[in-house]
């Protein structure tokens, strides 16, 4: 079940913001449910409720916010609703394998690619739910550079460091990929965890420094710092992907009102990163 109560007051007492922003439909079983679906209507399932387990990416803020906002949905619909946190292959394989029933923050079609190329046969697509989705690197707003291109003349005034997340992510590997193009090896690139990176980048901006940091789009500190992406004219970075739910195989015969309403679920960034902000401030108490 739900691990983090903190987290959990957060994200109901935003709930009705974001919801508000997901959907125009007026034909809804309640107010919270008319923002999150397009069309959804109320049915004997809604009422009769069930057991669903949402599997949530560890360290990937998109999909800790997303799901605690459709648990926070669907307990108010009437189903009993788990949350398991798992890294992305073990969450992919526990989908495919129907131990989790749905998984909400797939990127595609580039980021996690290579899982649906191998657990997609046995899992359902259910719609894409945002569509500006893109891994980046990112400098304070008001720094002295604006490309990955320029940037090795600034590696004074930047500190002369990256700092990154983990060594393992998939951002990671693309930052490598950048440093190599746009000749960054002078910087040193620090990689070490997302929580890592995130307290430096606290702490510089909160003392007027300048930082380079690896960062990815939607995420939470967008919205709690002045931030700007460096541009990336090679496009190194790779090029804006959506972010998609996906089922088990069968969800949809056994949950079709369910199916449809994250169908029909979308949401823009403004109301993302709200929603990513008050959950991390859930989280840090």
């Amino acid at each position: 079940m739900f691990k983090r109560t903190g987290t959990a007051l957060a994200v109901t007492a935003v709930a009705g913001l974001a919801l508000a922003g997901c959907s125009s439909s007026d034909d809804t079983t309640d107010e919270a449910t008319s923002g999150t679906t397009a069309g959804a209507e109320s049915s004997e399932e809604t009422t009769a409720g069930g057991e669903l387990t949402l599997a949530v990416f560890n360290g990937w803020d998109e999909s800790l916010a997303s799901s605690l906002l459709w648990q926070h949905v669907l307990e108010g619909q009437g189903y009993d609703v788990s949350l398991e946190y798992a890294d992305a292959a073990v969450a992919f394989q526990g989908v495919a394998d129907g131990d989790y029933d749905v998984v909400t923050d797939v990127w595609l079609p580039l980021t996690h690619a290579e899982y649906i190329e191998q657990y997609g046969d046995d899992m359902e697509e259910l719609g894409a739910w945002f569509d500006s989705a893109a891994l980046t690197i990112a400098v304070n707003a008001d720094a002295p550079v604006d490309s990955l291109e320029d940037l090795p003349e600034y590696l004074d005034e930047m500190g002369g460091q990256i700092v990154g997340i983990e060594p393992g992510a998939g951002l990671t590997a693309a930052t490598e990929n950048a440093i190599e193009a746009y000749g960054l090896s002078d910087f040193n690139f620090v990689t070490s965890s997302t929580p890592a990176m995130l307290s430096e980048l606290d702490s510089a901006t909160s003392k007027g420094e300048n930082i380079v940091v690896t960062l990815w789009e939607p995420h939470w500190a967008y919205g709690a710092y002045d931030l700007k992406n460096l541009e990336d004219p090679q496009g190194i970075m790779g090029e804006a992907e959506e972010i998609v739910t996906y089922g088990r195989t069968g969800l949809t015969e056994e949950f079709p009102q369910v199916a449809e309403w994250f169908s029909g679920f979308t949401m823009d960034a403004e109301h993302l990163y709200d929603l990513e902000n008050k959950a991390q401030r859930g989280v840090r108490g």
